[in-house]
């Protein structure tokens, strides 16, 4: 049984309860990864428990031409993802959850990142990463019991591949069309889009 990293939805509210987007990431972070607040639950029990928050590593992937157009990197979930309720939308994060197996690690959070990226993506290209902001979306099941820490790796060239079978129809796409198209996609990456590229 998968036990993933958690921490109580009350630190999050003594933080600063928000819906949807927020930029305060030092706040945050330095409030939610402190080890008094952090512990690993059985997965299957945190999908239906809000009273903790699942932190997720979220990760765009964004490139910018030579004229200043901005892609990112989407896919379409595929059914045998992990999260039933997400199957068939679209995205532009990849990530997943930080496992008790990522807990040897000097940063855990940032073990954890690693490995869901090798496990989901190809990534053959340099790219500067940074912070971007964090997402809440208490409106819906899924995320009322997780929290979005969002990442934007800037890419130098279009080389990201995915690794999953069931990462489909993935590429890079121009900011716009995703912007048009966003009623197709999930909730975080719709929150991320409006938030970050409108």
């Amino acid at each position: 049984m998968e036990h993933v990293l958690v921490v109580p939805t009350r630190v999050f509210h003594d933080l600063g309860h928000f819906q949807g987007f927020s930029r305060d990431t030092a706040l945050y972070l330095e409030g939610l990864l402190k080890p008094e607040h952090m512990s690993y639950r059985p997965r299957a029990e945190m999908e239906q428990d809000p009273s903790f928050k699942q932190l997720i590593p979220y990760v765009v992937f964004r490139y910018t031409t030579e004229s200043g157009d901005v892609l990112l990197f989407q896919y379409t979930r595929g059914k045998g993802q992990g999260e039933q309720r997400l199957h068939s939308k679209r995205s532009i994060g990849i990530g997943g959850h930080i496992s008790s197996d990522d807990a040897a690690a000097q940063s855990v959070y940032d073990e954890g990142m690693r490995r869901e990226l090798a496990e989901e993506v190809r990534i053959d290209t340099t790219y500067k990463a940074q912070l971007a902001g964090l997402i809440n979306d208490d409106l819906t099941e899924v995320g009322k019991v997780h929290l979005g820490v969002v990442h934007i790796f800037d890419v130098e060239t279009l080389n990201v591949y995915p690794r999953e079978t069931e990462i489909i129809d993935a590429g890079f796409r121009p900011v716009r069309e995703l912007l048009r198209d966003r009623e197709q996609f999930e909730t975080w990456s719709k929150i991320c889009l409006e938030a970050l590229f409108q």
